[in-house]
């Protein structure tokens, strides 16, 4: 197995207490479920790490201007820092890497997903003041500063530039095919951008046969957010039976059947006959 490599079990226990109840507080704090996601896939990161992530995004948002002023000036203020001086941005080779979902190692190597460079210009414009938050464009995660009627989009994964009308058509049509929505524009919050994130971890290991490991961990912690899909059960049921776990897969498909078969009792019925099939390969 490549590394990262996950944490013990009684360390990954509690890292999951701890997401559950950040994730389920009044205000989720961004950066911590990004750090805990992060220990859940790497167990090298202890809690020092973590503490010293929290400290460079503070380093990082002191050596901002003081109110550079609208949205346009923040937006080009942070680019500034964070793309032009210290090299934060995105390649296509940084999909092939599990290290461009965690934000700590973003940090590090200052590469990444768009949407974890998003994160980091998020928390680091935040903690400086800046009226900024997430865009969850189709396909390619941006930032927005300002208000509706200002708004400024910025791309971290090209450095943070800033984004013309045209540049967010150009993106949504080349990743989906749709014309931009104003819907498309509005803030993501905390838990869709977490969300998101756990989605691209799956989808990264779904590709991996060899790392089901790290998808069975990217399921759970999606179903510690207070709202999802109820085909995750499904989904982690599956990836148990892949595991070996037979019994326990079994177990979590008939569950889920009887969840199903109150909308569609044929796709319960398949369901089942999967538990079974799990329940076999004890024999």
């Amino acid at each position: 197995m490549r590394p990262p490599y996950p944490p013990p079990p009684e360390r990954s226990a509690e890292l999951r207490r701890r997401f559950a109840a950040e994730a389920r507080s009044e205000r989720p704090d961004l950066s911590a479920l990004c750090l805990l996601v992060g220990a859940e896939a790497d167990g090298a990161l202890d809690e020092a790490g973590i503490d010293a992530a929290q400290v460079e995004l503070d380093r990082l948002a002191g050596l901002l201007p003081y109110r550079p002023g609208g949205p346009r000036a923040w937006a080009v203020a942070v680019r500034e820092l964070l793309g032009d001086r210290l090299g934060f941005h995105g390649a296509p080779a940084d999909y092939q890497r599990l290290e461009s979902s965690l934000l700590h190692e973003v940090l590090k190597r200052r590469r990444g997903l768009p949407i974890l460079l998003s994160v980091v210009w998020m928390e680091v414009a935040r903690r400086a003041g800046a009226p900024v938050y997430g865009v969850a464009l189709p396909g390619h995660f941006v930032v927005g500063f300002g208000p509706e009627e200002e708004q400024v989009l910025a791309d971290p994964f090209d450095g943070g530039r800033v984004l013309s009308g045209t540049d967010a058509e150009v993106l949504v049509a080349g990743a989906t095919g749709a014309r931009l929505d104003a819907a498309m524009l509005r803030p993501a919050d905390p838990l869709e951008v977490v969300s998101r994130i756990l989605n691209n971890v799956r989808a990264w290991a779904a590709a991996r046969p060899e790392r089901s490991d790290v998808a069975l961990w990217a399921v759970e912690l999606s179903l510690l957010l207070p709202s999802h899909p109820a085909r995750l059960r499904y989904e982690r049921a599956r990836l148990l039976v892949q595991r070996g776990d037979f019994l326990g897969g079994a177990s979590e498909l008939e569950a889920y059947a009887e969840v199903v078969e109150a909308v569609d009792e044929a796709a319960a019925g398949r369901v089942r006959g999967e538990a079974s099939a799990a329940r076999a390969m004890l024999n």
